[in-house]
């Protein structure tokens, strides 16, 4: 006989949330979802991305490639 209650509730309406305000409703096992990253507060998506270089490793690589950095 397979086991009864295995699988866990299941909830259509899971609400995600990122600092107290709701992003986006799912399906998940749990009721509410507490996220600290998402794409709207991630440094990469943001553009607020900071590199640190302490050797010029960027810099070098960016002037042999004739890359500009701002890009």
């Amino acid at each position: 006989m397979p086991k009864s209650n295995l699988h866990p509730k299941w909830f259509n309406d899971t609400i995600v949330l990122c600092d107290g305000k709701a992003l986006c409703i799912t399906s998940s096992t749990k009721k509410e979802l507490q996220v600290d990253m998402w794409l709207a507060n991630h440094p990469f998506y943001s553009k607020s991305q900071l590199i640190i270089d302490s050797e010029g490793r960027v810099e070098r690589f960016m002037k042999k490639y004739g890359l500009n950095s701002t890009d």
